[in-house]
């Protein structure tokens, strides 16, 4: 039996992964673990040795069969997933591609597998989404002069690891502020030239608010439509969870509890009237257009 202890990260399974397809280590033959990981002071897992490994030529190795680029999107995705289960399973279908020609398995819907890779999948997928629809950065101080860039910061607490996988997405949508999103995990920096990581913070190292979030309430009231409230698909799509850290989640309730009243005093008023048509030559012509037919 072999104890293969790597960062939780993609790129290190794979090293791993490949070595020991080139050394046919059986997925039956492997515990994976993680640096970090209880278990591995617990039970004094160490490094894996090389002893009773089958070596075969390389020529042979080199033949394999390619992996499909799905699978690799797939690995990447799963790896973000918080238990850390994914290791030995994602192996097991690297196996079963590899070695045991089993092409299909990625689209075997009765493979226990990938079942719960795919649940897994749909479960990180979710997360990324929630992220980038609840943070909520927060400014922290005056301008920079040197470079007339604002600074924000924010905080988030993800079920999984997807700080990493999220950053491209927030470089790319805030690239013209310096930020910072601080979750229990990890935190990313963005300065205008480049992104950095440092070791994950409590919620204590965020700012409580900023002098924009009672314009962002603003907006939020007047965006607000009393005739199309549907608390549970509203809950659905934005769990409780996350209301502590939203400001407009202080007005909710009463947004809600008021929505029937305002309803109510829209239907009592009266229509208003409707606009003259705009005096257009181009709009002229293409209702003359229209009339003709």
């Amino acid at each position: 039996m072999r104890t293969i202890t790597i960062d939780p990260t993609f790129r290190a399974w794979r090293s791993r992964a490949r070595t020991l397809l080139d050394e046919r280590v059986h997925p039956n033959d492997v515990i994976w673990s993680t640096k970090g990981n209880d278990t591995d002071e617990l039970f004094g897992f160490a490094e894996p040795t090389h002893e009773n490994v089958i070596k075969f030529p390389v020529s042979q190795i080199n033949n394999r069969v390619k992996v499909p680029a799905y699978f690799i999107k797939l690995s990447e995705t799963v790896s973000c997933h918080r238990s850390q289960q994914q290791w030995s399973m994602l192996y097991h279908i690297l196996w079963s591609i590899t070695y045991e020609q089993e092409r299909d398995i990625l689209v075997d819907q009765t493979n226990d597998t990938m079942r719960k890779l795919e649940h897994m999948r749909k479960s990180i997928s979710r997360d990324i989404h929630k992220m980038r629809a609840f943070v909520r950065f927060r400014q922290v101080d005056s301008i920079e002069p040197e470079n007339n860039r604002e600074n924000y910061v924010a905080w988030f607490e993800p079920e999984h690891l997807i700080v990493r996988a999220n950053t491209p997405f927030f470089r790319k949508r805030f690239a013209g502020m310096n930020w910072s999103i601080l979750t229990p995990d990890e935190c990313v920096h963005w300065d205008g030239n480049e992104i950095s990581y440092t070791e994950g913070v409590d919620q204590s190292h965020a700012p409580e608010g900023d002098e924009l979030e009672e314009l962002w309430k603003g907006y939020y009231r007047s965006i607000f439509n009393p005739a199309r409230v549907k608390i549970k698909m509203m809950q659905s799509e934005m769990p409780k969870k996350y209301w502590k850290n939203l400001p407009e989640a202080e007005i909710i309730e009463e947004l809600i509890q008021t929505s029937t009243d305002r309803v109510n005093g829209m239907m009592k008023e009266e229509n208003r009237p409707l606009k003259p048509e705009p005096k257009n030559k181009y709009l002229d012509h293409l209702k003359q257009l229209n009339d003709n037919e």
